[in-house]
């Protein structure tokens, strides 16, 4: 909540101590304030967004070591949203005049109240609402997007979170970047070599606490005839019923691969030594699970 609120009486006394040295355009005023913990000790990193009376966002970031920001913006109403991870999100309203500055104050964040886990037993992926897509860098300058369209998964819930197990199957041949010709080279010898390998494996046994909603998934991921050990970074989101009744778990992950360390190293450089495919990928997961006597459902 907020601590204090100075709203337009600082908008009218101007700026004060080191903002009076910001470099402010005459149409425009200072919007600031400091985020805290519950023991008023400071939340760095917590993100902020400002958008303007339409709901259009005009300036985001994360908050100093100190949890403080300051962010110049154009004259006029404004609302504020603050969250950060295992904090309940904060919303407020500020009125910004023109060479002035509106300070909020402090604005102290609840500890949120962590997602319910869900129950032990066997559940599954349910590939008709859950994604595995990927992104790599093209040419040193785009990103190529794509996913793989057939991949099947169980998890086993331990009666503790930490002694749960996870298995995914990924069918390799279903690669899917929305370019043919590109799709078939990615199938080819040069890298996934579909062929000799038309799966790829992840298994794990390591599920860690990272705090909050926040888990780390370690384990052994298969690929190109190659295993190596990669983590996932989780989001649990928590339990919920589908539009049938069925209940339903979700949770978001990520990760960075590195061809090299599955032998995936077909390579083409192009001028200044410019590599035509990045050697990471980037990892991206959404994915809903069903207790494993249940069915998908659409919807």
């Amino acid at each position: 909540m907020f601590g204090r609120w100075l709203g337009n009486r600082t908008n009218r006394t101007g700026r004060v101590g080191a903002l009076s040295a910001l470099t402010v355009p005459s149409s425009a005023g200072v919007l600031s304030c400091r985020v805290l913990d519950p023991v008023n000790e400071p939340v760095r990193n917590a993100e902020f967004a400002v958008s303007d009376a339409m709901g259009r966002k005009v300036v985001s970031g994360g908050t100093d070591p100190f949890g403080s920001f300051v962010t110049a913006v154009p004259a006029g109403d404004y609302r504020l949203a603050v969250s950060a991870e295992g904090f309940t999100p904060y919303r407020a309203s500020a009125t910004v005049a023109e060479d002035a500055h509106a300070s909020l104050g402090d604005v102290t964040l609840q500890v949120a109240q962590p997602p319910a886990l869900p129950e032990p037993g066997d559940w599954e992926v349910d590939p008709l609402h859950s994604s595995v897509g990927f992104t790599a860098r093209h040419i040193g300058l785009a990103r190529i997007h794509g996913r793989f369209n057939s991949f099947a998964g169980a998890i086993r819930m331990g009666e503790r979170m930490e002694d749960s197990a996870m298995h995914v199957v990924i069918d390799a041949a279903s690669i899917d970047t929305a370019v043919k010709m590109r799709d078939d080279h990615l199938r080819s010898g040069d890298f996934l070599d579909v062929a000799r390998f038309p799966t790829m494996e992840f298994y794990s046994e390591r599920f860690v606490h990272k705090g909050g909603s926040r888990w780390a998934i370690s384990g052994g991921l298969t690929l190109h005839g190659v295993t190596r050990t990669v983590t996932l970074d989780t989001e649990y989101l928590g339990v919920g019923k589908g539009l049938e009744g069925e209940t339903r778990v979700a949770c978001r992950a990520t990760t960075e691969l590195h061809r090299d360390d599955f032998t995936i190293t077909w390579q083409t450089m192009l001028a200044r030594g410019i590599a035509a495919v990045g050697h990471s990928i980037t990892i991206d997961l959404d994915i809903q699970v069903i207790p494993k006597s249940g069915t998908p459902k659409s919807g």
